[in-house]
């Protein structure tokens, strides 16, 4: 089971209060694992990633192992101890002003 931590305010659209696991088919990817988070929970489908073209939204970033892996590719392997369940996939919102 692969968990996630959402921000809080999708937390609240989705109607959850702490992290989500997900099963995840197949390797474990930052798409496979968007797929079956927008699978679980609809009201998701485009708050994370682009409706059309299904790519990340600009302000959202996403860690695993306390690493950014936001720039990699969608379709690239995401760290073992993500994989097992052992560390979560953090979505973020990030901050912008000034």
């Amino acid at each position: 089971m692969i968990r996630v931590v959402l921000p809080y305010h999708l937390q609240t659209l989705a109607g959850i209060r702490s992290e989500v696991t997900l099963a995840v088919v197949g390797p474990v990817t930052r798409d496979s694992v968007l797929d079956a988070l927008e699978a679980r929970y609809p009201m998701l489908r485009g708050t994370i990633r682009d409706h059309v073209t299904r790519r990340r939204r600009p302000m959202v970033r996403f860690f695993a192992c306390k690493e950014d892996v936001t720039h990699e590719a969608p379709d690239a392997p995401l760290p073992d101890a993500v994989a097992s369940g052992a560390e979560p996939l953090l979505i973020v919102g990030a901050i912008a002003g000034g």
